[in-house]
C-alpha cells in the first residue's frame, strides 16, 4: 500500500502586517534634466506630472535601499525576521542577472534559510509578490513573507530619451505578510498581454552590445507612450473593476486606491473610469519621488497611511501594470 504523503497544516486567511520604505538620497528636479531632452518644466509637469524624482547616488545599489525598506517593515510587524519563510523580490535592476536579490536579502536581514527569488514582472512585480506570499502563505508554506519592490532605474537610462527616461526614479518598498484571523487580501486579478511586448522594453540585448564592438550602446529602457497611455486607461480600468467583483466589493466600499505610479494622466485618468467617489483617497506618490516601477505601489502607501493613518483597517485596490506586458490586482486591507 503507497502511504499517504502528509501535508503542511493550511491557512484561510492573509493580511499585510506592515510597510518599510527607502527612497533614493538625491532630489533630481526638471531643471536637472530638461537640457538633455529638449524640454521644459512645464511639458513634464503637463504630460507626467512629475516635479522631482529621487535617485540613488552611484555607491547605492537597488539591494540596499531594498534592505532599508525591509528593516523597517520588518521591525513594524514586530516578527523576529527568522519567522519568514519566504523572501520574495519584485525587480528589472538587479546588478547581476544571477544571483537573486532576493537571496543577499534575506542573509542581510537575518531570514535565512528562507526561500528566496526574484520576480521579473516590472510595475507589476509587487502585485504579483502579494499574490503569491497570499498563496504560499494559505498552503502552509510560509508563515510570514517579505514582498519587496526594489528598483535603481537611473542605471538603465538613457538621459536623451523623451520616451521615458524624465520619469524613473529609484527606491523600495517592502510589506510583510502574514496569516489572518480574517480576509485581509482578496483573489488576485493578474494576467499579460505578449502581442504588446515591444512597447515597453530595452533598445537592444546584451548580447547585441556585447557583440557590436561599441557601435551598440549599453541597453537601455524605453517605450511607446501612446500605445502604453491607451492600454493603461483603457484595459487597466477593466482589470480593476474585475478586481473589485473578485473581492465582493464596489468602488465606495474602499479607502483608498494606490495605483502603480506611472504617471499623474494616467491615475486620474483611472480614478475617472473607476467612478471613484471623493472618499476615496489616492496614492499619489509620483510628483515627488518619481515612476520607481516594482516600488511604486508599496512606496505610495507606505506614504498615504503616514499621511492618513485614519486609513488603517480599510480597503485598498492596489494595480500595477507595464512592461510584458503584464498587470496585476487585489483589494488589501490596510494595516
Amino acid at each position: 500500500m503507497t502511504p499517504i504523503l502528509l501535508q503542511n497544516p493550511t491557512r484561510e486567511f492573509t493580511r499585510i502586517y506592515s510597510f518599510g520604505a527607502a527612497r533614493g538620497d538625491v532630489v533630481v528636479p526638471n531643471a536637472d534634466i530638461i537640457e538633455p531632452i529638449n524640454s521644459s518644466d512645464e511639458w513634464i509637469r503637463q504630460r507626467t506630472g512629475v516635479i522631482t524624482r529621487m535617485r540613488a547616488s552611484r555607491d547605492v545599489e537597488a539591494i540596499d535601499l531594498a534592505e532599508t525598506a525591509s528593516r523597517e517593515a520588518i521591525e513594524k510587524a514586530g516578527i523576529d525576521p527568522s519567522r519568514i519563510g519566504a523572501v520574495l523580490v519584485a525587480t528589472i535592476s538587479n546588478t547581476v542577472p544571477t544571483p537573486s536579490m532576493a537571496a543577499l536579502l534575506a542573509e542581510r536581514v537575518g531570514a535565512n534559510p528562507a526561500a528566496a527569488y526574484d520576480i521579473s514582472a516590472a510595475c507589476a512585480g509587487y502585485a504579483y509578490g502579494i499574490a503569491q506570499a497570499d498563496a504560499l502563505i494559505k498552503s502552509g508554506i510560509a508563515e510570514y513573507v517579505l514582498v519587496v519592490g526594489a528598483e535603481k532605474l537611473s542605471d538603465i537610462i538613457e538621459p536623451t530619451d523623451r520616451s521615458i527616461s524624465f520619469l524613473l526614479a529609484d527606491g523600495a518598498g517592502a510589506a510583510i505578510v502574514g496569516p489572518s484571523d480574517t480576509p485581509g487580501i482578496s483573489p488576485t486579478v493578474w494576467g499579460s498581454d505578449g502581442s504588446k511586448w515591444d512597447t515597453i522594453g530595452m533598445t537592444a540585448t546584451t548580447r547585441a552590445y556585447r557583440e557590436g564592438a561599441g557601435d551598440i550602446a549599453w541597453p537601455t529602457i524605453r517605450q511607446e507612450g501612446q500605445t502604453v497611455f491607451r492600454w493603461a486607461v483603457w484595459e487597466m480600468a477593466k482589470a480593476a473593476k474585475l478586481a473589485l467583483e473578485k473581492a465582493g466589493i464596489q468602488a465606495a466600499d474602499l479607502a483608498a486606491f494606490v495605483p502603480h505610479q506611472a504617471n499623474m494622466r494616467i491615475i486620474d485618468e483611472f480614478a475617472k473610469q473607476l467612478g471613484l467617489p471623493d472618499t476615496v483617497v489616492i496614492g499619489r506618490d509620483i510628483e515627488t519621488t518619481g515612476n520607481t516601477s516594482a516600488a511604486s505601489i508599496p512606496l505610495a502607501t507606505h506614504r498615504l497611511l503616514a499621511e492618513h493613518p485614519e486609513l488603517s483597517g480599510g480597503l485598498a485596490l492596489q494595480i500595477g501594470f507595464g512592461a510584458g506586458l503584464v498587470f496585476g490586482a487585489q483589494v488589501v486591507v490596510l494595516p
